[in-house]
């Protein structure tokens, strides 16, 4: 006799990866934007000290490589 079954899957609505997301990127993106900040101020190198941001144009820019950067490395 063959049952009649049905498989509900749960579908994931991403919500929890969105959260995941932003709670490491905006922590990450202020830590790292004061140190470029200060770097700036003070007139150091600071896109040397930033993975990811040795070829960007600004401050913002330069900053968000950088913390995409760490992130494909913590994940």
């Amino acid at each position: 006799m063959i049952s009649n079954t049905s498989h509900v899957t749960h579908k994931p609505n991403g919500w929890d990866d969105k959260m995941a997301f932003v709670l490491i990127f905006v922590p990450c993106f202020v830590v790292l934007l004061s140190f470029a900040v200060f770097g700036q101020l003070v007139g150091l190198r600071w896109k040397s000290w930033l993975p990811g941001a040795e070829n960007m144009s600004n401050v913002v820019t330069g900053v968000k490589a950088s913390v995409y950067t760490f992130m494909s490395h913590i994940i």
